[in-house]
């Protein structure tokens, strides 16, 4: 299989990783059950004139992949793949909310249509003028991960070089309300945070000057049996041909709901000695929050010291060449993500 390369990756999320210099210094602490992104300057991306026409999800996914680009040294991508599982909940809930208040009558359709799943993209690709491979994948907390596994397809058929794949998704302001009741009432009270976000990288099939880190694999599984776990990594790693002992750092998507059992079986059995870590804490749940990781795997390959409060366990220091990304969501959609030193 050819090799993808990853140029650059930037992260908006609830911790100040859009930052200038793209990396974390100070962690943020939060305990409410909703927390926003760390917004940053958006007037320095998008013109004021469509700026405030924009939902939230739409303002980060322009920002992101901006910036994206412009560290990937690409003006125009070959292809725009994108991931979100609820895509822009703001303006679903202006909809449904104005079809209720004018008793399904006299209803207009842009906040509908700016509601829709592959409305990033499509804006992306608007302001770039680009006409190119335009896809958006709706798949749960795995949403991001198809979008890798599309952009691997893409590079190995030799239908794109340079492709801009990202993940975003955003709170709205009802509809997580009622998920957080919902939570509260069928499992026991653990409070676990949600939030917003996206991340966006390039991906490209030629290794250029500043080359970040290579995608090695991207698996994605539907079901897999708490006491399987291990197992499933194990073939997963055999197949990549790396041993559990050769993976610098496992990142870990825990969020303290009772399902993190996944990780701790993995962190204990198979990984006793590695370092890991863990973000959820610090970032929130939401469907494409997977994104950060990929975005913290890319800092530890690339050199950078990530804040301790990420490490849930931190060895001596060392240089990381292989690091590992596992996420699931309720004991489903299991993503494994390996990236390597180019």
């Amino acid at each position: 299989m050819k090799t993808c390369y990853i140029h650059s990756v930037v992260s908006i999320s609830a911790q100040d990783s859009f930052s200038e210099n793209d990396t974390i210094f100070e962690v943020r602490e939060y305990s409410d059950y909703k927390i926003s992104a760390v917004h940053p300057p958006y007037r320095d991306f998008i013109p004021l004139s469509q700026l405030r026409r924009m939902s939230p999800a739409v303002k980060m996914g322009v920002a992101a992949s901006k910036k994206a680009l412009e560290k990937g040294n690409v003006e125009q991508p070959d292809a725009i793949i994108t991931g979100s599982g609820l895509g822009c909940m703001a303006d679903t809930e202006t909809f449904l909310n104005t079809l209720l208040e004018n008793d399904e009558q006299f209803s207009t359709p842009t906040a509908f249509i700016q509601s829709t799943h592959n409305t990033v993209a499509g804006q992306i690709a608007l302001g770039l003028k680009c006409k190119a491979y335009n896809t958006t994948y709706a798949h749960g907390s795995v949403s991001f991960e198809s979008a890798l596994v599309d952009a691997q397809l893409q590079i190995e058929a030799g239908e794109a070089k340079n492709i801009l794949v990202g993940g975003v998704d955003e709170l709205g302001t009802e509809f997580m309300d009622y998920v957080h009741l919902v939570e509260q009432k069928q499992m026991q009270p653990i409070q676990v945070s949600l939030s917003e976000g996206a991340t966006f990288c390039v991906l490209s099939s030629e290794k250029k000057e500043g080359a970040v880190a290579v995608l090695k694999a991207v698996e994605i599984r539907s079901k897999i049996a708490e006491e399987n776990i291990i197992t499933e990594m194990h073939d997963f790693l055999k197949t990549n041909k790396v041993k559990p002992s050769e993976i610098d750092a496992v990142v870990l998507g825990n969020n303290g709901d009772a399902f993190d059992v996944y990780y701790e079986n993995l962190q204990q059995q198979l990984f006793p000695e590695t370092d890991c870590l863990q973000y959820k804490k610090y970032v929130g749940e939401f469907f494409t929050a997977s994104g950060f990781a990929f975005w913290m795997g890319a800092q530890l390959i690339e050199g950078y010291t990530l804040p301790k409060n990420f490490f849930i366990r931190k060895a001596e220091s060392k240089p990381y060449k292989t690091v590992l990304l596992y996420n699931q969501f309720k004991g489903s959609q299991h993503s494994f993500v390996l990236l390597t030193q180019c």
